[in-house]
């Protein structure tokens, strides 16, 4: 009920008992005015009651028909809906952010002004082995102790980060710390782990050192043999030592175009995108490679071939027949002569498809598996030159099974020989109808 409707219900009743009294000399209209505005009093009071809990719980519908308060009702629902709405958006803000931060690859540690940690990521988590339930609050300086990030946090100039050796019982690496200052009273500690970056700079030092390497026992030779060639007396070499002398120029020639050649393919592989794959007949390109294959054994080993017919793949290739035939190869160059080597292609119960050969050769030791499809590793080095490999065959094959979404798995022990296998997921296999 409104105030207008109020005093109008007080000053028509008022009107009422006046006449009452007048006409009748009885005060009685004066007892029904009274019990009317003290009902109208408990009515009101009910229904600031029913506002006052519904304030207290805005969750819930607004009340009804509370009379002068429907205005200040509907008015609050509104502001109330709209904080509501605008919080939730902020909710999902704050959510997202903080998925955002999980997310990053690079340590997040947001601290006070006085280096006390509020929050951290799961990278800053890893990096400097934090724990939710016990360093949240703690100042980082207890954490990282190290005397060059107490000089680094004292000097105050952050514009240049700080590399940081780590020690710790898993390992020690090099974390590159950076503080920056944002909002009025908050510090972010940004963390990235050195690791991976050092491991491929060293990689690459040691690829170009072992590329020279490889590269200048041949031209040494060649240089040799061009300048003994061209300095020798006429008729003081024989015909028989200048075709020797041409022989071994040649071979060598051969090894370093077979080294560029096997550069230029790992190169194409991890740098052109994946050509488009096509439906490969893997039988026709076995019978390609067994042809040659054993050409190149030429009859020192036995051959056990098991070809499963109607089993293809969805690839590339040109890219499958060189991982195939670096594998073949292989088993030759380590399997002595009247050796047995084993080749199969199969499919296997869960959809997959598997190439492997099994050979009876010399074996590897299993400190070595884990790096033989590194480019230029060599179990024995001596060997493998003098078998006229390149130390790239594993690392090509390696790359074009990741072109292919598939798994070079390798087992082999001393003496008992090894066996290399090409994993294929059931998303390439294809059956012939």
């Amino acid at each position: 009920m409104s105030w207008r409707r109020t005093l109008f219900f007080v000053g028509f009743w008022s009107a009422i008992a006046l006449a009452i009294e007048y006409r009748w000399q009885s005060s009685l209209g004066w007892v029904a005015l009274s019990l009317g505005t003290g009902l109208l009093l408990v009515l009101r009071r009910r229904r600031a009651g029913q506002v006052a809990r519904w304030i207290l719980s805005p969750d819930e519908a607004p009340p009804a028909n509370v009379g002068a308060w429907d205005d200040v009702v509907a008015a609050l629902y509104r502001r109330i809906r709209d904080q509501v709405a605008t919080i939730q958006e902020l909710e999902e803000t704050s959510t997202s952010a903080m998925a955002a931060g999980q997310a990053l690859p690079v340590g997040v540690v947001t601290l006070t002004t006085d280096l006390q940690i509020r929050w951290f990521n799961l990278a800053a988590e890893k990096q400097l082995h934090l724990k939710p339930e016990h360093d949240l609050g703690q100042n980082l300086q207890n954490i990282l102790r190290a005397p060059a990030f107490a000089a680094y946090v004292k000097g105050g100039n952050w514009s240049e980060p700080l590399t940081l050796k780590i020690n710790h019982a898993s390992g020690n690496y090099n974390l590159l710390l950076r503080l920056v200052p944002y909002a009025r009273d908050r510090t972010l500690l940004i963390t990235r782990d050195l690791t991976q970056i050092e491991k491929l700079e060293t990689t690459r030092r040691d690829f170009v050192a072992n590329v020279s390497h490889e590269m200048r026992t041949p031209l040494t030779v060649l240089a040799g043999f061009v300048e003994t060639l061209r300095d020798a007396p006429e008729g003081a070499l024989s015909e028989q030592q200048r075709e020797q002398f041409f022989g071994l120029m040649s071979e060598q020639a051969q090894r370093m175009q077979a080294l560029v050649t096997d550069l230029l393919t790992l190169s194409d592989l991890e740098t052109s995108p994946s050509a488009e794959f096509t439906p490969v007949g893997i039988t026709q390109i076995l019978e390609v490679a067994r042809t040659q294959i054993e050409a190149l054994s030429a009859g020192r080993h036995r051959w056990d071939w098991n070809i499963e017919a109607g089993v293809n793949l969805a690839g590339n290739a040109s890219e499958l027949s060189s991982a195939f035939s670096n594998l073949l190869t292989n088993a030759i160059r380590y399997t002595p002569d009247t050796g047995t080597i084993s080749v199969t292609w199969e499919s296997l119960p869960d959809g997959r498809a598997r190439f492997s050969v099994t050979d009876t050769g010399i074996g590897i030791a299993a400190e070595h598996l884990p790096r033989l499809s590194e480019r230029f590793y060599r179990v024995d080095r001596g060997r493998s030159r003098a078998l006229g490999g390149t130390g790239l065959g594993l690392a090509i094959t390696k790359h074009v099974a990741m072109r292919h979404d598939a798994a070079l798995e390798v087992q082999s022990k001393i003496g008992q020989g090894s066996c290399f296998s090409l994993v294929f997921e059931a998303e390439r296999v294809q059956r012939a109808s």
